[in-house]
């Protein structure tokens, strides 16, 4: 791909999208029977529109499916009102109150960035509204940071650097680089990265760090620094268009010529695919072969999606479907839109997601839905994974005493 043009082709569809100060989208077909039930979703649109348009479209499908089968209550259609946070904290708090205050929302959905996650999740905490997180994966958001009010979606940093650390302990590596956006997530990836490594393989090291500020990545000097350490593999939290110049650059200086790589979210289609086949070949990575997936609840999924949309489901795609119909059963189980019967709702619910059963659980509201695990590749020009597997998030958790020491903090 040319990357340049595509994220610039995506971000003008992204700024039209959200040209309006608040837009509002619901399915009106067929009766209601009372006032719709609107939730205000917040997320970076313009700030990463490779993720937040294949996200919106994901809730879009899920909102037109459950207000297809009867809508909520009795019949009440399922509405959202979608505000952009220019992936800052403080706007994401802004729209959040208006939603609140305006719009009348009956809780909070979305946000991207994980720093942006954890002030709206502040801001539901002191609220007391309900808001579910999509993406953010930060592990503080449901753990010393957590609160009643705050649900949590996808695997968090720590279960995706589990995840990855079984794969990455099996190396013959002792000698580890890291490159990471130096914010929230990147500095979480890493801390969990090499603490669980090294829990599994004391006789690792870690010999050189690049901390890159997310967005602005200098290819060459980190390329170089890395380089120069000489270490026998790299962990690489980068992602977007930091990614791609990453990728390019590494391998035109030969960084990762027998060298492996074991990199968070790179498997995800977002990334990879726009790398066409200047993908990088052999990385472990963490992601999503949407293609290979045959599993009933994920090819129903798909086959809706794309007959929707006309193009194939993305990661987003999946986070924002799986979130609004985990919103969807939580105001059905709770009967109401009562903010408290609803997060009693949400604490234990249990949704099936296109990646199959998903629980939020009670004690930390991190809910279990798990990642691909497998290698990069290139296949008919573009990148893809190959030799993957399904990583049940259930299955990366800490103990419930762990949280519980987490949450006290």
């Amino acid at each position: 791909m040319n990357r340049r043009h595509t994220l610039l082709l995506l971000g003008a569809a992204a700024l039209f999208a959200v040209a309006q100060p608040a837009a509002s989208y619901a399915q009106t077909s067929g009766p209601a029977s009372g006032e719709p039930i609107r939730v205000g979703e917040v997320n970076s649109y313009t700030g990463l529109p490779a993720f937040t348009i294949p996200y919106r479209q994901g809730w879009q499908l899920a909102v037109e499916e459950v207000n297809a089968a009867g809508g909520l209550l009795g019949g009440r259609k399922l509405e959202v009102v979608s505000r952009d946070d220019a992936g800052k904290p403080d706007d994401a708090v802004r729209v959040a109150q208006e939603l609140i205050s305006n719009e009348k929302v009956a809780l909070l959905a979305g946000t991207y960035f994980s720093h942006v996650g954890l002030a709206v999740a502040d801001f539901a905490a002191r609220n007391k509204v309900p808001f579910v997180a999509a993406e953010p994966l930060t592990d503080a958001i449901t753990w010393t940071k957590g609160n009643r009010y705050t649900f949590r979606l996808r695997p968090s940093t720590y279960m995706q650097a589990a995840m990855l650390v079984e794969e990455a302990a099996k190396l013959p590596a002792k000698r580890w680089a890291t490159v990471a956006p130096n914010y929230e997530y990147g500095q979480s990836a890493v801390s969990w990265f090499k603490q669980l490594l090294r829990e599994k393989r004391p006789d690792v090291e870690f010999v050189a760090e690049q901390w890159p500020v997310q967005g602005k990545l200098e290819a060459g000097p980190t390329v170089q620094a890395l380089a120069a350490a000489k270490p026998d593999a790299i962990f690489n939290v980068t992602f977007g268009a930091d990614l791609a110049k990453f990728v390019r650059e590494g391998e035109g200086r030969g960084l990762f010529r027998n060298r492996p790589v074991v990199s968070l979210l790179t498997g995800e289609p977002e990334y990879l695919e726009p790398m066409k086949d200047e993908a990088p070949e052999g990385w472990i990575v963490t992601g999503y072969p949407w293609e290979q997936i045959d599993t009933p609840e994920h090819k129903a999924f798909r086959d809706a999606y794309q007959a929707r949309f006309k193009e194939p489901p993305r990661q987003g795609s999946v986070v924002g479907y799986a979130t609004f119909k985990a919103i969807a059963a939580a105001v059905a189980k709770a009967g109401s839109t009562d903010p408290e019967k609803v997060v009693d709702a949400l604490s234990g619910l249990q949704v099936t997601s296109p990646f199959g059963p998903v629980t939020f659980r009670a004690l930390d509201h991190q809910a279990t839905m798990g990642a691909y695990v497998g290698k990069t590749t290139v296949k008919d020009g573009h990148g893809t994974m190959k030799d993957w597997r399904y990583a049940d998030g259930a299955n990366y958790l800490p103990s419930d005493e762990a949280v519980a020491k987490l949450r006290a903090e």
